[in-house]
């Protein structure tokens, strides 16, 4: 992507008053950036290949806020790369401290809410592997969707269950701290999906 095509696809999804800072972002870390249709088990992701340029994907369903933590939580796996490649753990204490400091400059009441802005600090203290592994935070965010109040939660449906998630059927299985075990119907395939993944066309037997 250039640089007008990736303004444009960020323009519609982070908060305006941080576009420019996406933007400068991009500039310094020289990564190719894509949207994503809504992927089951993550909202985004961070990839390199040798001889190309690292890429960032983001789904594109995020509302402004999740996918503006998302961005910079991928920019600061490009970040981490430039300096260690390969050496370092994933979400170690090297990915932590540039997240931390990747962000701080957004953390304001400018770009972000009092009460989301609150939540986040405490996350960035010590982030986690993914925002949907903390659900104090992700209780913050959902009361500044406006889709929350029209959305189920695949932790308020019982086990056992089957629901659809981004065009698929699934059967809810086992709770495993903040994923849980579901199985695709079709495909007989197990995923770890978070607790507060959004679900539809919930059903307690599949006909």
């Amino acid at each position: 992507m250039n640089s007008e095509k990736v303004e444009s696809a960020l323009v519609l999804h982070v908060p305006a008053k941080s576009l420019d800072y996406c933007m400068a972002l991009w500039r310094r870390y020289e990564f190719d950036f894509r949207l994503r249709k809504s992927r089951v088990t993550k909202a985004g992701d961070f990839t390199f290949r040798a001889n190309r340029a690292p890429r960032i994907t983001v789904n594109h369903d995020l509302h402004p806020y999740l996918f503006l933590i998302t961005y910079v939580h991928e920019v600061a796996h490009v970040a981490v790369h430039r300096q260690f490649g390969n050496r370092v753990a994933g979400h170690g204490k090297q990915w932590k401290t540039a997240f931390q400091q990747i962000l701080e400059p957004v953390l304001t009441e400018v770009i972000f809410p009092d009460e989301l802005l609150l939540a986040i600090r405490k996350h960035m203290v010590d982030p986690r592997a993914t925002t949907f592994s903390d659900p104090r935070l992700m209780r913050v965010f959902r009361q500044y969707d406006s889709r929350a109040k029209t959305l189920t939660l695949l932790s308020d449906i019982p086990e056992g269950a089957v629901f659809g998630l981004r065009g698929r059927w699934f059967r809810k299985g086992e709770t495993k701290r903040t994923r849980v075990l579901c199985h695709e119907i079709k495909s007989k395939r197990k995923y770890l999906v978070p607790v507060d993944a959004t679900v539809e066309n919930v059903q307690l037997s599949f006909l």
